[in-house]
């Protein structure tokens, strides 16, 4: 009878798989050991203080009731003449911008907007785990691309072959999460010329367009006027202020675009956290240095891969965000799931493995690690790591 039940709720659910992601179960293991925490995608560093001063300011002023379902005027104003100076555009506050709940909530409100059943949807892997359920949840079908080993490059003869009259949308991951890969302008180029004379929407999330490395430039697709006339683009200030805890995101792109999506953003997301909204346009107002924000995640990063040198773990090269992708095939031929949680049960750390990435099991021996943490956690981390020894017994 209990299995009767079961069955029938499973059945009756939206998303019926009762399999558990390998990011909820390596937390699940981490969860009552004392171990270090490499996992969690998330800055332990602080927020600008007086950014925080700035949100007192405007909860005593009163801001506190809902905000406009495009988000507060002077933020949208500060993030379009921000966004418009660095790519050269002439995108309008007024009808090309939402604030969202977050960068999530951008990405999957994009999505139900403009997919509907038998839509197809172009995915690069390794990414974020959220845009495939969302696709699948709007009737959609999410085609996957895996990005090619050494250096996750886009094999676009392959894309190509992908694109059918099914297709409706490419989801770009640029910087890429989790390895950090920045588009080429030859991706760039690519992308322009699949999609010129197309419908197609591409979706692109940029959130840590702030935080690039070794010299290297970013270009939004905002700065190309043939992909900026079909792309919506995601950000945040989450990562670059330490303020992912706040769900304060930003969606902008051509008004054709915009207004088809804030009519489901008034549904979906409605109000955003309007004293952090007010706060946050403040701020802008005064010119953060991006650069040197960007520097102390560059100098974060190379502490990391100066600590581990001497190590059986072998880095992959991260242009960007703040995590970095360590191989094991050194040390183990374990699965990346089982690889990890003797990390955290026998050396006291917790790294997240690379399937979490991955809608289908592969061979990787890929692990991810945040290294936005203060320095003397990087220390220890490294130290623990340094100690694992090549070729691990079952």
């Amino acid at each position: 009878m209990w299995l009767a039940i079961d069955y029938i709720k499973m059945s009756s659910s939206k998303i019926p798989t009762p399999k558990k992601n390998s990011f909820t179960t390596i937390l699940e293991i981490a969860e009552g050991v004392n171990a270090i925490d490499l996992a969690i995608p998330m800055s332990n560093l602080a927020c600008p203080e007086h950014l925080i001063d700035l949100v007192g300011k405007n909860m005593r002023l009163g801001n506190n009731d809902y905000s406009p379902v495009e988000g507060v005027e002077q933020l949208r104003e500060q993030i379009i003449e921000l966004v418009n100076r660095q790519n050269k555009s002439a995108f309008n506050p007024d009808t090309e911008i939402t604030i969202t709940a977050g960068p999530a909530q951008a990405m999957t409100t994009a999505i139900s907007t403009f997919i509907k059943e038998g839509d197809e949807v172009i995915i690069f892997e390794p990414v974020q785990e959220s845009y495939a359920p969302f696709i699948e949840l709007n009737g959609g079908r999410p085609i996957f691309v895996n990005l090619r080993l050494p250096d996750f490059r886009i094999d676009w003869e392959e894309v190509k072959k992908l694109v059918t009259s099914k297709t409706k949308m490419i989801i770009i991951n640029n910087p890429q999460n989790p390895i950090g890969r920045i588009f080429s302008e030859e991706d760039i180029d690519q992308l322009k010329r699949m999609t010129n004379g197309t419908r197609l929407v591409i979706l692109s999330n940029e959130v840590f367009d702030n935080i690039v490395f070794d010299g290297l430039k970013f270009r939004s697709l905002a700065s190309v006027p043939d992909l900026a006339s079909k792309s919506l683009i995601v950000s945040s200030f989450g990562p670059v202020f330490n303020i992912t805890g706040w769900g304060i995101g930003y969606i902008f792109g051509p008004e054709r675009l915009m207004s088809e999506f804030r009519k489901i953003q008034q549904f979906q997301g409605f109000s955003v956290n309007t004293p952090a909204q007010y706060a946050l346009a403040e701020f802008l107002q005064g010119g953060p240095d991006f650069d040197i924000i960007c520097e102390s995640y560059h100098k974060k990063r190379d502490l990391l891969i100066s600590l581990l040198k001497g190590s059986k773990f072998e880095l992959v090269p991260t242009q960007s965000t703040f995590y970095q992708i360590l191989d094991y095939s050194k040390i183990s031929d374990e699965s990346d799931i089982d690889f990890c949680a003797r990390l955290i049960l026998e050396y006291g750390v917790a790294t997240v493995p690379f399937s979490a990435f991955q809608h289908e099991k592969a061979k990787n021996q890929l692990i991810r690690v945040c290294f936005a943490k203060p320095d003397e956690i990087l220390h220890e981390a490294a130290r623990k790591l340094k100690s694992v020894p090549s070729r691990l017994q079952h």
